[in-house]
């Protein structure tokens, strides 16, 4: 392993963990010395990475650090153009636009060598099925679900008939032909989902709701017996 291949390495064992983590567990895991793994550390800081701590506590690595030119292998570049293309097609204006954006950030930073390959890949997304979108903006969902505020939705079951909820939106499947809704919904005391198709109106509210976004995912997920990503 380069000695290159090693930094990259301790940014994502860093990156893996939320509390301080021991030199030597990290030395361990990267197979080297504890006295190389104090330079590299002094290395990435030196570079910018904002690693906090020191010997004999522990390290962490605050959020946000950005990486210098990107190392991929071939089949983490297709992965990244299937993925930003399938959403530059199948997903809304706004996050359609994202992807692209970001796939030309990525690609602003890898060696030339790899550009070409995420320039060059033949892995296309074929046509899919007519959307369902309706006339909700998804974009105003996602951000209702990153800042976990209440959402009020007007909302019209398959026979036309609607009602009034308000409900703790928390993720946003999204499926060949429809984008579902997730969410507590107050009037039913319990998990439903929302095509998004048939939300008539929509208006967030300010209040935030009692329980952390993913607390209520986790629940969802052991309610619905779905196994995490």
């Amino acid at each position: 392993m380069s000695r290159t291949e090693r930094l990259l390495d301790l940014i994502q064992i860093l990156r893996r963990h939320r509390m301080p983590v021991s030199g030597r567990v990290l030395a361990d895991e990267l197979g080297v010395s504890i006295r190389t793994l104090y330079r590299d550390i002094a290395t990435l800081q030196a570079q910018g990475a904002g690693i906090e701590g020191e010997a004999g506590i522990g390290y962490i690595l605050r959020p946000g650090f950005m990486l210098p030119p990107l190392m991929f292998s071939e089949e983490e570049i297709e992965a990244l153009v299937i993925g930003s293309r399938w959403v530059s097609q199948r997903g809304d204006e706004h996050l359609a636009a994202a992807a692209r954006n970001a796939l030309a950030k990525i690609a602003a930073v890898l060696p030339e060598d790899l550009r070409n390959d995420l320039d060059a890949s033949t892995l296309l997304i074929g046509p899919g099925p007519t959307l369902m979108t309706g006339d909700v903006d998804l974009g105003v969902l996602r951000k209702t679900i990153r800042s976990e505020r209440k959402l009020d939705i007007v909302y019209r079951d398959e026979g036309g008939v609607e009602s009034r909820r308000t409900v703790w939106p928390f993720a946003l499947g999204f499926f060949d032909r429809v984008r579902v809704l997730i969410a507590w919904c107050e009037l039913r005391q319990g998990f439903r989902h929302f095509r998004t198709d048939r939300i008539a109106a929509m208006e967030p509210r300010p209040e935030r709701y009692l329980r952390r976004r993913m607390a209520l995912l986790k629940a969802w997920r052991e309610a619905e017996n779905i196994r995490s990503p």
